[in-house]
């Protein structure tokens, strides 16, 4: 639990509350987190925080109708219970579904870490890249977040849990003349931060930055990095929402049972992996391993209990809230892709002639899959060899269409926000150099 606040009955008052004022289901969700990040600009360290937040979402349903409030700090069970009743007085009635359960807190997960031990990671990659580039202007964050999770509702369930974890962003920053490049990269983990990996990961780009080269406009092989890839798996992960589905939003609709990509492709979820495990989803359902597309077969859609119940089905335990306002919809908390077997340095080696694209500007594709996309930071390969970096260049493409055929996976997949991806290497994308 995140000590510094106090009346840790506020939940059970508000449940209470709720009954008493004639709502005849209710639910509370609370979150309580602890936040320490240490910021470091300009190659030395500029500032270090500490902040604690309590936030409180009320739902509850008087004759069907849903209302939903939302109050943050210690506050007075009576004003947040007023507000959601005037809210349910004003929305039409629906299903009450809530878990049922019983009391339970599941395992912390994380270990936190002192702000002395951020600062010196903090410094010691910036050391590391000042030491073999003296004129690049280095940027660090380092953070230890930890969040304490809970919900409780009329139908018994009381469950639980606590979540360290520690991010850390590295930038650099190169001016030489009139040419100015900036690399970045994050890391989150829990217990400890590999701040080497980190750091190479950022003096490889620096390295392969070093020369400039041009490219060719055309159509050619394009290697997304891992650090890339998201932009591809974001759009996949939207087609395969439950809610898409029901609005018939998603191309894949129909697709259920049918090969969308390519077998090189596994994508799943696994609530104990990684950094963004999670144990429960925000209408307190279990979360469970599930895949959803098997070497290239659709084989499920997530959901929340609405959207579930709605496909004739069960929750996915996908239930998950944007904000402590909003109601629950189906979301991902993590995504894994399958890796394949090849290195990237297997993969660069295999093409006579493309592109390595590591860092992207714009905002990627739709749901619709088109994309076209400025080339923040690429790499131009050359008979199995990256010549240098390229400029002004943007890729264009389909994502359904390039991940159907002539899909090659890296085996380096690494944590890219909440989705773990290797490189991928896709044939046939649209180069445009200016």
């Amino acid at each position: 639990m995140v000590p510094g606040l106090t009346d840790d009955s506020l939940a059970e008052k508000l449940i209470d509350l709720a009954l008493k004022r004639g709502a005849e289901a209710a639910e509370v969700l609370q979150s309580r987190s602890r936040s320490r990040p240490v910021f470091f600009e300009a190659n030395r360290l500029k500032q270090l925080e500490s902040s604690t937040a309590l936030g409180t979402a009320l739902r509850l349903w008087v004759n069907g109708r849903p209302g939903l409030a939302v109050a943050y700090g210690n506050v007075d069970p009576e004003a947040i219970v007023d507000k959601a009743l005037a809210i349910s007085a004003l929305n039409d009635p629906e299903t009450v579904d809530l878990v049922e359960g019983t009391s339970q807190a599941y395992p912390d997960m994380g270990q936190e870490v002192p702000v002395e031990q951020l600062i010196e990671w903090g410094q010691g990659m910036i050391d590391r890249i000042r030491s073999a580039y003296p004129e690049v202007i280095c940027g660090v964050d380092v953070e230890c977040d930890v969040e304490t999770t809970r919900i409780l509702n009329t139908n018994g369930l009381d469950c639980r849990y606590s979540d360290a974890t520690l991010s850390s962003y590295l930038s650099a920053d190169w001016v030489r003349g009139d040419d100015f490049l900036s690399v970045s990269d994050g890391q989150t983990q829990r217990d400890v931060l590999n701040i080497d990996a980190l750091t190479d990961q950022v003096l490889q780009r620096l390295a392969w930055a070093e020369q400039s080269a041009e490219v060719e406009t055309g159509r050619m092989p394009v290697i997304f990095t891992a650090k890339a890839a998201d932009m591809l798996w974001s759009t996949l992960q939207s087609a395969l929402s439950g809610k898409r589905v029901l609005e018939r939003s998603s191309p894949w609709s129909n697709a259920l049972g049918e090969q969308m990509t390519s077998s090189q492709i596994t994508l799943r979820q696994d609530p104990e992996a990684g950094p963004f495990s999670c144990p429960f989803d925000d209408e307190g359902t279990p979360t469970q391993q599930l895949v959803f597309i098997d070497k290239g077969v659709v084989t499920l859609f997530y959901s929340d209990r609405a959207v579930g119940r709605t496909l004739g089905a069960e929750s996915t335990g996908n239930g998950f809230r944007p904000g402590l306002g909003s109601y629950p919809t189906p979301s991902l908390y993590n995504t894994l892709v399958q890796p394949g077997s090849k290195s990237l340095e297997d993969l660069i080696a295999g093409l006579s002639n493309g592109v390595l694209v590591d860092q992207i500007l714009g905002g990627g594709a739709g749901i619709a899959g088109d994309f076209s996309v400025n080339i923040d930071l690429g790499y131009r390969i050359h008979r199995g060899e990256l010549v240098g970096r390229v400029k002004d260049t943007m890729v264009a493409g389909n994502v359904y269409s390039a991940l159907k055929d002539n899909v090659e996976l890296g085996r380096d997949a690494d944590w890219n926000g909440s989705c773990y991806t290797p490189s991928v290497l896709l044939d046939g994308l649209s180069i445009t150099s200016g």
